[in-house]
């Protein structure tokens, strides 16, 4: 309770400060970013990490580098174990190549002895002789064939046991690179180059400065002016003698559901009043002039710049 009555003398502070300077709008507030704090992703020593606070990146963009030799030796022995398996990995048709040999040599045997008997110049027993042999080769086939086939299946199993480690050993590789999540400027450096980190380590803090809100206060007889994707116009106060404002083109994107800085439990009618509804309005900080937390005023009503 004690932090809502400061937030509301602060809401109300910055009203004077805007009657104080003879700029009337409709609401007032801070600039926030979108910020985003770095953490290591992977254990061991900071070898490159040369970005400096003040330094604007890329979503993507490269900005150093964790100790990653034990992670890629690891992944040279996967793939050399990988290799051993592929060489291991029997050759079917070569394997029972000479069978199928013997079973050609049978069926040819089998049918001269069938000839043969047609004729009356062998006996039933060589007939006999001629199908069992022509049958246990190609039982010894079906044998050799399921029998190579499931080692086979084995090793190509083994196969995909090791590329699933090497994926994970190259996951674990490219966590090692810092990269930048966002495009924005880095506001503080957490950790230098040399240091030895840990997994959830903060590396930096970074923040979009393009892509700006104002999160601005209206008390409750405000809320039917304002809705969710309105376009408005957006104040700073510029830097000179003159004290004049600047102007931006805003568009509100969120409304508070919940009252703030309420003063008691109980109001009467007049203090309803002292209710105050946080809202965000998006701005695209074009020329740089915006910063975090400075102040900004608001109107619900667009206006010439």
């Amino acid at each position: 309770m004690k932090t809502q009555y400061i937030a509301y003398i602060f809401v109300l502070a910055g009203l004077w400060a805007c009657n104080n300077n003879k700029f009337e709008h409709d609401a007032s507030g801070t600039f926030e970013a979108t910020e985003v704090i770095v953490s290591a992703e992977a254990s061991g020593r900071i070898e490159s990490f040369s970005i400096t606070e003040g330094d604007v990146l890329t979503k993507g963009q490269y900005a150093g580098y964790i100790d990653s030799t034990q992670t890629y030796l690891k992944k040279l022995q996967l793939l050399a174990s990988h290799k051993s398996v592929i060489v291991s990995r029997p050759d079917l048709s070569l394997q029972i190549a000479a069978t199928k040999e013997q079973i050609a040599k049978a069926e040819i045997e089998k049918r001269r002895v069938d000839n043969l008997f047609a004729a009356n110049a062998a006996t039933q027993k060589q007939v006999d002789d001629a199908n069992s042999q022509l049958k246990v080769l190609q039982k010894t086939l079906e044998a050799q064939t399921n029998s190579i086939g499931t080692s086979v299946n084995s090793l190509n199993e083994q196969a995909s046991s090791v590329d699933i480690q090497i994926a994970q050993v190259e996951d674990m590789l490219t966590k090692c690179k810092i990269n930048s999540p966002i495009d924005g400027t880095i506001l503080n450096k957490y950790s230098e180059e040399g240091e030895v980190v840990s997994p959830g380590k903060p590396l930096f803090k970074i923040a979009d400065t393009q892509n700006l809100y104002l999160r601005a206060y209206i008390v409750s007889n405000q809320l039917e002016k304002v809705k969710i994707g309105q376009n408005v116009t957006i104040f700073i106060n510029e830097s000179g003698s003159e004290g004049g404002q600047k102007s931006y083109a805003g568009r509100v994107t969120w409304i508070s559901d919940k009252a703030e800085f309420t003063p008691k439990t109980i109001q009467t009618k007049d203090e309803r009043q002292n209710l105050v509804y946080a809202i965000k309005v998006a701005v695209t900080n074009t020329d740089g002039a915006i910063k975090i937390g400075m102040y900004g005023d608001v109107d619900f009503k667009e206006k010439d710049k």
